[in-house]
């Protein structure tokens, strides 16, 4: 159930990728873009109008995004489907929650990942005990969300993480 909640499907986000990031003229993005701002490729009906040719055209970070499926989970299950365009005041709570809850999918990623290494009882036991924790079995509120402390998460996924390198280097 986990990896089916991380796979991006874009037809059911709002683009928030293309809005939520700021971005700086470089290699991997061909204009500034602040955050919160929608990017000048954003068009009609939350489409990309270069998406055809975004590494072509020098927006390669666009290419290598992946938000591990944290775009369409804020506008479902956060948003009830609403978007951000339908109606402005959503923004700024929309692009915030899409902020955490990337960090969270993430997150849950490495977790999944972990979980192939072939854990040891209490190895496992942590990794599921983290995944409760990012993956709540009542689901996110956008309340919940903006509550929780994602830092102090991400520290304690990266302790667990760290603690399983003996399990990497027997596998």
């Amino acid at each position: 159930m986990i990896l089916e909640k991380l796979v991006p499907d874009c037809a059911h986000c709002a683009a928030l990728c293309c809005v939520a990031f700021a971005f700086d003229r470089s290699a991997d993005f061909g204009h500034d873009k602040a955050g919160d701002e929608p990017c000048r490729h954003l068009g009609a009906g939350f489409s990309c109008t270069i998406h055809d040719r975004l590494a072509t055209s020098g927006y390669g970070g666009c290419v290598r995004f992946d938000c591990h499926g944290a775009g369409q989970r804020v506008v479902r299950e956060l948003f009830g489907g609403a978007d951000w365009k339908t109606d402005p005041d959503l923004k700024a709570p929309m692009m915030a929650a899409f902020r955490v809850m990337r960090r969270v999918h993430e997150m849950l990623h490495l977790l999944e990942t972990a979980a192939s290494l072939g854990l040891d009882e209490r190895a496992g036991a942590g990794r599921e005990a983290l995944v409760a924790m990012l993956d709540p079995q009542a689901g996110w509120t956008a309340d919940s969300l903006a509550a929780f402390d994602i830092a102090g998460a991400e520290e304690r996924v990266a302790l667990h993480l760290r603690a399983l390198s003996g399990h990497v280097a027997a596998n």
